[in-house]
C-alpha cells in the first residue's frame, strides 16, 4: 500500500480521490470541540441551535471538518512529506451536520523543485471536502515539501525506521 508520494510522482492536474469517506457523529463533533476548548453553543447545545439559529440544529465545528480532510489526504498527498509549509487559504462554504458523510479530493496545482536542496520539492495542492449529496463544504490550499525518491532511498526506502523482528531460537 502506498503511503504518500515522492516529488517525481506528482503531476500537475492530477486529482486524488480520498477513500473512504467519514460519517460525522455528534460524538466526533463534541469530542473535538471539548478537546480544543471550543464551547460555542452552536456546536454543543441542541436547544440553543434549534431556538436561536438559522440552521435549527447543531453545526459541526469547521476546524474538525478541515482536520478530517487533511487527515484523509495524508495517504495520497503528504504521507512522505518533510514538512507542511503553508495553509494558503481555508474556506468553509457550507455547513456540515451530525450524520453527514464527508468525502474529499485533492488536485495538484503546481510543483517546484527546491533551489537549495536537490533531494526535495514543494507541491501546491487544493483539497475540497463535500457531503454525501455532493455539496462542497470546505476548500483549502496548501504547500507541502516532499522528498524526491533519492531522499527516501537514502533513509530506508518505503518504510523508513521500520525494525526487523528478532526471532528467538
Amino acid at each position: 500500500m502506498q503511503f504518500g508520494r515522492y516529488y517525481e510522482e506528482f503531476e500537475v492536474g492530477a486529482v486524488y480521490k480520498h477513500w473512504p469517506g467519514k460519517t460525522v457523529t455528534e460524538y466526533d463533533d463534541h469530542l473535538f470541540c471539548l478537546i480544543t476548548m471550543n464551547h460555542h453553543p452552536l456546536h454543543l447545545d441542541a436547544h440553543y441551535a434549534e431556538e436561536t439559529t438559522d440552521f435549527g440544529k447543531n453545526v459541526v465545528v469547521g476546524n474538525y471538518i478541515y482536520s478530517l480532510l487533511l487527515g484523509m489526504s495524508v495517504p495520497d498527498v503528504s504521507g512522505k512529506a518533510i514538512a507542511n509549509l503553508e495553509i494558503e487559504s481555508l474556506r468553509h462554504v457550507a455547513p456540515t451536520f451530525h450524520g453527514d458523510t464527508i468525502y474529499g479530493e485533492t488536485t495538484v496545482l503546481d510543483k517546484t523543485e527546491s533551489k537549495s536542496k536537490d533531494d526535495r520539492g514543494v507541491v501546491h495542492v487544493e483539497t475540497i471536502g463535500y457531503k454525501q449529496d455532493g455539496t462542497v463544504v470546505c476548500i483549502f490550499r496548501r504547500k507541502v515539501m516532499v522528498p524526491k525518491r533519492s531522499y527516501g532511498e537514502a533513509r530506508g526506502g518505503e518504510q523508513p525506521g521500520r525494525p526487523e523482528p528478532v526471532r528467538k531460537q
